[in-house]
């Protein structure tokens, strides 16, 4: 902390010691974070209030503190609420300063600090504007910013060829929606079991030998069956891990969709840990299966274990969810934290207990992405099929390629590279 910090923050935001608007700028800072997508309400805000006035404002280090002790529940909330306290309470005039930095540098204006802002906080700050003191009113009028929100985000940027990482608020919502609309088509497999079809190519033995008794044992027709083909179960594992948190969010929608769109769909998220989350995506309502699934996931954004976790789930699922040949969807960037220990061993065990692996890594939307990790090499080996998914179009092209009769890929290039 610098000297700064133990200023006292009703000088730094109010312009003046009286602290007379205060609670309104607090109640502005909540409608930001909320903006910006944190779970604030007006109870909270009165949460806020009530705390600010208990612990005081002498210390600007112990108003950031009661203020993140009422707003932030989770771990992936803190880089928002962090950037949008520095932004919002620098001082009278941080709407401008702020949105100077989306603008063209022009002479006079205070250079943009380093710290990139979250696309998602400029959209807010865009959209919410703190009362102004009424002791600087009169100094601002002369000064006019021409503010073009729309360099936050491009308009005419498809929304589907847009990476999710790069998204706005209101572009991630379009996409939930886009999501949960999508239908992933699995081209159905012959299973085991047959039932009657007079079209059919095989003969029914039983139940031509069932005719023939009623008639006394004259000739009869021959009764007919056809296998039945069945769409396969799936399974998918989703890494949760810091590097692939935004990713994520999006695939918790898209998980929930596959849950209820069809049958026979198994969850689980990995992080240092697993986690069965196939209960909670049968949730109808989307928003409530993920805020469950959040609370359950202990490991949210932390490091990644792919190892380890797949051992857990080859020991102590595999024989309940990997039965009649499941197509399984791995989604990771294959970055390990063990230095890929054991994986290839469990990599090589999970391909061998289902019909088809598909390994999804978001990191294939650059062009010069190669498995050189040692958990990429690792994983590339044992998989059927190699995949983007970092967008709305690689999710369409995803379930193009699973309805059709041979969606698995070439994979001899991206083994050269990891060899």
């Amino acid at each position: 902390m610098t000297d700064q910090a133990h200023q006292p923050v009703a000088n730094l935001v109010l312009g003046h010691a009286d602290g007379g608007r205060l609670a309104e700028n607090i109640m502005h800072f909540g409608r930001v974070l909320r903006a910006a997508g944190l779970p604030v309400g007006p109870g909270k805000v009165l949460d806020a209030i009530e705390a600010v006035s208990t612990v005081g404002v002498d210390s600007r280090t112990d108003f950031y503190w009661t203020l993140h002790a009422i707003f932030v529940n989770r771990r992936d909330q803190r880089e928002i609420f962090d950037q949008a306290f520095h932004f919002f309470w620098k001082n009278p005039n941080l709407l401008e300063k702020a949105m100077a930095m989306l603008l063209p540098a022009m002479k006079g204006e205070q250079q943009p600090e380093k710290a990139e802002m979250s696309t998602r906080l400029a959209e807010a700050l865009s959209k919410e504007r703190p009362p102004a003191p009424e002791n600087d009113a009169d100094e601002d009028e002369d000064e006019e910013f021409d503010i073009d929100a729309s360099l936050t985000f491009s308009r005419k940027e498809v929304l589907t060829e847009k990476d999710f990482e790069k998204m706005n608020t209101a572009e991630m919502e379009a996409a939930r929606k886009a999501i949960t609309r999508m239908r992933l088509a699995f081209n159905p497999v012959a299973t085991r079991r047959f039932y009657a079809d007079p079209k059919g190519r095989r003969t029914d033995l039983r139940a031509t030998l069932r005719r023939a008794a009623r008639t006394g044992g004259d000739l009869a027709q021959l009764s007919m069956r056809k296998r039945r083909r069945r769409v396969p179960p799936l399974v998918i594992l989703c890494d949760i891990s810091g590097s692939m948190d935004r990713y994520a969010r999006m695939m918790l929608h898209f998980i929930h969709a596959l849950t209820n769109d069809r049958d026979r769909v198994s969850s689980f998220l990995f992080g240092t840990r697993l986690t069965n989350i196939t209960r909670t995506m049968r949730r109808k309502d989307p928003d409530v299966a993920i805020d469950q699934c959040a609370a359950q996931v202990e490991d949210w954004a932390g490091g990644t274990r792919i190892g380890v976790t797949l051992a857990e789930f080859n020991r102590i699922w595999s024989r309940r969810v990997m039965t009649q040949g499941p197509i399984v969807l791995l989604i990771t960037d294959g970055l390990d934290r063990d230095g890929a220990k054991g994986l290839e061993a469990e990599m090589e065990r999970l391909h061998k207990s289902c019909r088809q692996l598909i390994w999804l890594n978001p990191l294939l939307r650059w062009d010069g992405y190669s498995p050189k990790a040692s958990g990429a090499k690792a994983m590339i080996r044992n998989v059927d099929s190699f995949r983007p998914i970092h967008n709305l179009d690689s999710l369409e092209k995803l379930a193009d390629a699973l309805s059709k009769e041979t969606p698995a890929q070439n994979l001899a290039r991206w083994k050269e590279m990891a060899a």
